[in-house]
């Protein structure tokens, strides 16, 4: 990539003109946050990676033309100081774009970026609303190496919150993250080793789930051969017609209201994969207009 793509701050500014905020249907948010990383570091450098490579995007999806809603692009969330402040700044952000009645699309970062995306969210005044999460991992244990607001825990947190969630793909988790599945009624899931030998391209989300989802994309959540760029690679998991699909079967049911990619680690010189994250960033964003209630 030259000097021009790696500068790159506006998504898909190569095809379309920043739209203002309060015109935008959607507004990508990057947040390059990366403090608990627990194996292969480069989460830090995904937002960007994802910004640049949209300039390779055309803007008919193959079904439609997302852009032509409008798409505003932030400034990057301040990652700076301590878990706490960041998360603060991060709900600060979300809030704003919601106040704007856009619809936030967060790029990580690591995967306790979702936490203060959340915050966001009931800081603005949303209360009854579901997480749709697709992952290798179930993000549930209540501390990881004494930390509370590590990415290992952020979906306990979210849990913590009182909002519904259901886990798709997970195929990576300890016995207390076991216990705490079984021991909360919010929680569902639908494992790897269930859709993935039997090819299942679609959920039924259960008939108590809110009506508003917000849906969090981990991309160690699609198997390695799609995307070996993340920190924390595990086989088995999800393909590249399989994730949009189950993310389509959700839009079908319930009004996706945001969604986030997380744990991108962009690997120098492949370009590939960078340009597949901004591809299944822009993919999600014409599911949620073609399925718009």
């Amino acid at each position: 990539m030259n000097d021009k793509k790696n500068s790159a701050t506006i998504f898909l500014s190569s095809e379309i003109d920043q739209c203002p905020l309060e015109q935008a249907a959607f507004t990508v948010l990057p947040v390059p946050y990366e403090k608990t990383v627990s194996y292969a570091s480069g989460t830090v450098n995904g937002p960007q990676a994802i910004l640049a490579a949209s300039e390779q995007l055309e803007t008919w999806d193959g079904h439609s033309n997302p852009s032509s809603m409008g798409i505003h692009t932030c400034v990057a969330v301040d990652c700076s100081g301590e878990a706490e402040a960041v998360i603060k700044h991060i709900a600060g952000a979300v809030k704003n774009i919601l106040d704007a009645g856009s619809i936030p699309v967060v790029l990580g970062g690591e995967h306790t970026v979702t936490y203060g995306v959340i915050k966001g969210y009931l800081d603005a005044g949303f209360s009854d609303f579901g997480v749709v999460q697709i992952d290798a991992h179930a993000d549930l244990r209540d501390a990881y190496e004494d930390n509370p607001l590590s990415h290992a825990s952020v979906m306990k947190r979210i849990c913590d919150e009182g909002i519904p969630l259901y886990q798709l793909g997970i195929r990576a988790y300890c016995e207390e993250e076991k216990n705490t599945r079984a021991d909360n009624a919010n929680i569902y899931y639908s494992d790897a080793d269930e859709l993935v030998p039997n090819a299942i391209q679609s959920i039924q989300l259960p008939n108590n789930f809110p009506d508003k989802v917000f849906f969090t994309v981990d991309i160690d959540g699609l198997d390695p051969s799609v995307f070996p760029s993340t920190g924390t690679p595990v086989p088995g998991g999800l393909g590249w017609y399989q994730t949009l699909n189950l993310f389509e079967s959700v839009a079908k049911q319930r009004e996706i209201i945001g969604f986030d990619i997380m744990e991108f680690a962009p690997i120098e010189s492949f370009h590939a994969y960078d340009f597949s994250a901004a591809l299944l960033t822009y993919k999600l964003m014409g599911i949620v207009q073609r399925n718009s209630k």
